[in-house]
């Protein structure tokens, strides 16, 4: 593994064992319900989330010089911190590497990256089905950034290596590329026999506000009697108002009709803009029904939903929120710490301040 990782990380990096730590944990990695955010920024981009057991990257890229940079912000520019040299060069060597070694799921060994309609495995030796997801935050302007990452893509693609749709179904493979940002959508449509970058579609205007959804932790008895926490229970007496919970109006269904698995992977938002600000340290009952709204929204088009941007302090008050995502069913957290996401048990952390 050290092959692979040292040609892309600085020294310092490399002097911490990096190649050691990846090639004991790699193998064993199981993957996990997590979005490395900010990826880029971690000693080891990529590959320190995939050892973590993090299915879900992401990279800001911006077009400039006639190449992809890797940065949050724009004077944060460097020049070995390209996406081929911080995610496509490594994920060509993790394949390269790996395909005659993994198990495809099919009790048959992995064929070349080059062999088309064969299946190959995924990066978790744990779960070779387990695709990996790399999403691809366009800073700069859509349409000429599109037509760069298309050029940049196309070695993932040579060795049917995308998960792609061929005009009439999703094909799987070990790598979901979906745009989100700048990223045009009429660029992602406008083929109806191939595509191989998916949209990242808006959560909040997903929500599906049709009933009051149930905590799905609790059976709820068709013939029980009014529950005191009534909107808990998804049921509501008369003298409640459905004035409390979002509802659909006609331009956010046209909305909702445009997105389907076919187009898009994933269905985002900022947790703050569409849940609300957290007041305490608990969510509000309204903000629940918000969640689950939007979750069931996105589920309902095929969708995988994920919230961005939850706050990372009082970590009691994260550790919550995260507690809630997922009982409530949400497919990825997005996280800055990947050892307290992975290999914590946060649930018990019930104090507002730890």
């Amino acid at each position: 593994m050290d092959l692979i990782v040292h040609p892309w990380i600085d020294s310092a990096a490399a002097t911490i064992g990096v190649g050691h730590w990846l090639s004991d944990s790699t193998p064993t990695a199981q993957p996990v319900r997590c979005h490395s955010h900010n990826d880029y920024l971690r000693n080891v981009p990529l590959l320190e989330a995939i050892s973590a057991g993090c299915p879900s990257v992401e990279a800001d890229v911006w077009n400039e010089d006639d190449d992809l940079y890797v940065a949050h912000r724009h004077f944060q520019l460097e020049a070995n911190h390209t996406l081929e040299s911080l995610y496509i060069n490594p994920l060509l060597g993790i394949f390269d590497r790996q395909r005659d070694t993994f198990s495809c799921g099919r009790e048959m060994p992995c064929h070349s990256p080059s062999t088309v309609n064969e299946p190959l495995a995924g990066v978790f030796e744990s779960d070779p089905d387990r695709p990996l997801v790399v999403l691809i935050d366009f800073k700069t302007e859509g349409n000429v950034t599109w037509e760069k990452l298309q050029r940049q893509l196309e070695p993932l693609r040579r060795r049917n290596l995308l998960t792609h749709f061929n005009g009439t179904t999703i094909v799987p493979g070990p790598v979901v590329i979906v745009g989100t940002g700048n990223t045009p959508f009429d660029k992602i449509t406008a083929n109806n026999t191939y595509r191989d970058v998916f949209y990242d579609a808006p959560l909040d205007l997903l929500a599906d506000a049709s009933q009051i959804w149930p905590n799905p932790n609790r059976a709820q008895a068709a013939t029980s009697q009014l529950p005191d926490n009534c909107i808990e229970q998804g049921v509501l007496p008369s003298n409640i108002e459905r004035r409390q919970v979002r509802t659909y109006n006609r331009e956010e269904i046209k909305v909702s009709d445009k997105y389907n698995p076919y187009n898009s992977y994933y269905a985002s938002a900022h947790f703050k803009k569409a849940v609300g600000h957290v007041w305490g340290s608990r969510l509000s009952q309204e903000q629940l029904q918000r969640i689950r709204a939007q979750i069931h929204g996105a589920h309902r088009l095929g969708l995988k939903a994920r919230y961005f941007g939850v706050p990372a302090w009082p970590v009691g008050l994260r550790n919550h929120i995260w507690h809630i995502l997922i009982r409530e069913g949400v497919d990825v957290l997005s996280v800055d710490d990947l050892r307290q996401a992975t290999t914590w048990d946060w649930r018990k952390k019930k104090g507002l301040f730890f």
